[in-house]
């Protein structure tokens, strides 16, 4: 059974080895490198601003070329801690310089283990197992011009993220990561569908079988699991407290709403009654001038006289005329 590669601890152990450092680089940058030293929680003295930069996994090229990264992350998405971190390496050359140029090419690595990534401009979930950020000019023809050749190289091994199209350079580690994980919350062994003809897979491999981890690096995967089944429950919890609070919010909104409804469908009726006493009362008008031109015409006064006495038409005079004499 393999230890979880989202552990801090066997991450770590698996990425520091020479063997696994040089061959990941190589399948992700497809560059070879000499390191001698590679570092963990590296920090820069003095630290840049506020933040307090720690870098899970950093080394150098003996040939000075190259400055490497690897950060294995299980909080929060966050794209510009992760910009912070990649800018602070490049910036930070510049303390040792007597000009602008940038010797060291910077390459680095964010491993992510959660489900997924937040796109915090758009609220969506970003559903790629790889993405990368190039840092080189590129003309409107898309002609790129190689002057920086900085690179930060996103991984996310979540099973839901698997991509066919994704080069086997990619693909080889990120099943490595995801089985890793897989295993373990299995707890048991499973058939393990890896590129062991790959040195640096099949060196982790052996690194992080579970029967041969210490009881210090067990005691960590313990403590690591706690803290993530902890975290889960409490993240639990604040959803219902949340939807709670929630549905109590849009309770009051509805309830707000069905006043409005109420008071709006209150003051329609009383429009609606409004409007029917109006109507009564033209019709009573109406009626009274009518019955004012049939007394003047029953006392003999001519059409023209009653139409311009009661403000009446000819035609509508006329009329109330004939019905006298039909009456008649």
């Amino acid at each position: 059974m393999l230890a979880p590669l989202d552990n801090e601890t066997i991450f770590k152990k698996a990425f520091t080895n020479k063997i696994v450092f040089k061959q990941f680089i190589k399948d992700i940058f497809d560059i070879e490198v000499k390191v001698n030293k590679i570092e963990t929680e590296k920090k820069y003295s003095p630290k840049s601003g506020f933040i307090d930069l720690a870098i899970d996994i950093y080394a150098e090229t003996t040939d000075q070329r190259f400055i490497i990264e690897i950060q294995r992350i299980d909080y929060d998405h966050n794209f510009d801690r992760f910009l912070h971190y990649f800018l602070q390496t490049i910036t930070e050359q510049q303390k040792s310089s007597t000009d602008y140029t940038i010797q060291k090419e910077v390459l680095a690595v964010v491993v992510l283990t959660q489900p997924y990534m937040v796109n915090k401009k758009t609220g969506e979930a970003i559903q790629d197992s790889v993405m990368t950020l190039d840092f080189d000019l590129k003309n409107l023809k898309g002609k790129i011009h190689k002057i920086w050749g900085h690179n930060l190289v996103f991984l996310n091994p979540h099973p839901e993220y698997k991509d066919p199209s994704i080069p086997a350079k990619y693909e080889d580690w990120l099943q490595l990561i995801r089985q890793s994980i897989q295993n373990q919350k299995e707890n048991e062994k499973i058939t393990l569908n890896l590129n062991l003809k790959n040195k640096g897979i099949a060196k982790v491999v052996e690194l992080i079988d579970y029967e041969k981890t210490t009881i210090a690096e067990r005691s960590q995967i313990k403590i690591t699991e706690g803290k993530r089944i902890m975290k889960v429950k409490l993240e639990a919890k604040g959803e219902q407290k949340g939807i709670k609070k929630t549905e109590k919010k849009y309770s009051k909104i509805i309830q707000q709403k069905d006043q409005a409804l109420e008071q709006n469908k209150q003051a329609l009726e009383q429009n609606k009654q409004a409007l029917e006493q109006n109507k009564q009362a033209l019709e009573q008008k109406d009626q009274t001038i009518i019955n004012g031109a049939i007394a003047m015409l029953k006392n003999g006064m001519t059409v023209e006289q009653v139409a311009e006495a009661m403000n009446l038409s000819m035609q509508t005079v006329k009329k109330l005329q004939e019905q006298l004499k039909t009456k008649k």
